[in-house]
């Protein structure tokens, strides 16, 4: 009776858990190949667009600035507010729909090369800790070893790396929502002076090395719904990560001559090379990342043992049956039509944006002031914001409504250049109470942009003494 190999597992059974269903720890052994190579140039380009992205600044503005207080949001030197919140909606519904049409072509890509989990922990905690516990086999080895001085050291070492790792992702995170130079700043002030912000740089930090450095792959096969939705995204004509069965099988058994198995030799280089665990070899599963590493193991036996390498390799369903594959199906299409139609409403959303923008709001303070026994002042500020590239805009205020001779603006200049991005103008309108019915009296605000010639209409209400 020959013995069971410890990668033959049940078929509802994880390869991250025991019998009893414990969590077993992954090291995946490390691998070389085209796949390999290519996405570590690609997890390097990802990093370095990560870390210097908030770092440019074009006209002393930060390339990419998430002002949430302020509701405040650049984008390559376009600047949107609260009030465009359409334009923002089409950006969240574009990239999500932007994934769901790669991913029903491509398969899930965004899982084994683009994604932050995957980046992360590939690139650079899975380096560090090789670097201080060794190979896969040496981590292993230590894991499993009783506490001692030497798992002692080196635990500590790779944990105090973490951190430190951990800190310089949270703060250049953060950087994108409070700005990088104000980020320094705040960086040397007291925690105390800065506590929330403190506190939040505290929990990033927290969830990044718990998920990076101890989490790690059961957040793919636990937390995370992109896994669950590729089922319905994916179909027969998406990429995947495919075992080829009529070329592999049946698999090689001890004893057996190489006429009488096919090309799979059941060396199980493709599950230990496997971050999450799982045997390609059982078809298309819910943990896979597509992450190559069982090709690139995969094409290297295949060398060794001077068979064609593509035994694993990215394939379509209907390809690896022998119907060929159509790029483009109904689903494809559809999801291409609708992001086709998002990127329209967002440029037509930008386009609409440009120029000025106002808002009209009460002053601080009382409504009303009352000047004499038939005249009352009240107090408005009009909030101008331009998106987009910043212009020098001449603007005049006026109303109407209410007759002229019945009303007058006070301001220190009118018409005035709004040069920036956002300004509060006061604006001072003194009336003769006669124009008030019970109190108050509609009318509008019509702001002028004298270089455009584009007139906008806000309606407000002057308030003041009942008779």
């Amino acid at each position: 009776m020959t013995k069971k190999s410890q990668f033959e597992l049940h078929d509802s059974r994880l390869g991250t858990t025991d019998d009893h269903g414990h969590r077993v720890f992954l090291f995946p052994e490390e691998v070389k190949g085209i796949w390999r190579s290519r996405r570590k140039v690609f997890y390097w380009f990802l990093i370095i667009i990560y870390l210097v992205l908030p770092w440019i600044y074009i006209n002393g503005e930060q390339l990419i600035l998430l002002n949430i207080p302020a509701r405040e949001f650049s984008f390559f030197t376009y600047k949107f507010y609260a009030h465009n919140a359409p334009i923002l909606i089409f950006i969240i519904l574009g990239f999500l729909f932007f994934i769901g049409f790669i991913t029903s072509i491509f398969g899930r890509v965004w899982c084994g090369w683009a994604c932050p989990q995957t980046v992360f922990i590939d690139a650079l905690f899975l380096r560090i800790e090789a670097l201080v516990e060794g190979k896969p086999r040496q981590r292993k080895k230590l894991q499993e070893a009783p506490w001692n001085r030497e798992k002692i050291v080196k635990k500590t070492i790779k944990w105090i790396l973490f951190l430190v790792l951990s800190l310089h992702i949270s703060h250049t995170f953060l950087g994108y929502f409070v700005g990088t130079h104000n980020l320094i700043g705040i960086s040397l002030q007291n925690p105390s002076e800065n506590f929330t912000l403190f506190t939040i740089m505290l929990i990033i930090t927290g969830i990044i090395i718990a998920d990076f450095g101890w989490f790690r792959e059961q957040f793919c096969i636990i937390a995370c719904p992109y896994g669950r939705m590729q089922s319905v995204i994916m179909d027969e004509n998406s990429m995947a990560i495919l075992y080829d069965e009529k070329r592999g099988e049946p698999r090689r058994q001890p004893g057996q001559k190489p006429s009488e198995h096919g090309d799979c030799i059941n060396c199980y280089a493709c599950v230990k090379a496997c971050p999450t665990g799982i045997d390609i070899r059982r078809g298309v599963q819910l943990e896979c990342i597509a992450c190559t590493n069982c090709i690139d193991a995969c094409d290297d036996i295949m060398v060794k043992t001077n068979r064609p390498k593509g035994l694993i390799r990215y394939d379509t369903q209907s390809n690896i049956e022998g119907r060929g594959r159509h790029i483009f199906s109904f689903r494809n299409i559809a999801y291409l039509i609708v992001l086709i139609g998002l990127l329209i409403g967002f440029i037509f959303s930008v386009s609409m944006s440009q120029g000025i923008t106002t808002t009209v709001l009460r002053g601080p303070g009382t409504p009303f002031r009352v000047q004499s026994d038939t005249k009352t002042l009240n107090h408005f500020q009009i909030v101008l914001e331009q998106s987009g590239d910043i212009k020098t805009h001449n603007v005049k205020f006026a109303i109407e409504g209410v007759d002229k001779e019945n009303y007058e603006i006070k301001m220190q200049r009118n018409p005035f250049e709004f040069t920036t991005t956002h300004k509060r103008q006061n604006v001072f309108i003194v009336f003769n109470n006669s124009i008030l019915e019970k109190g108050s009296r509609k009318f509008t605000f019509i702001i002028t942009d004298l270089d455009t010639n584009k007139v906008i209409k806000k309606e407000a209400v002057l308030v003041g003494p009942t008779k």
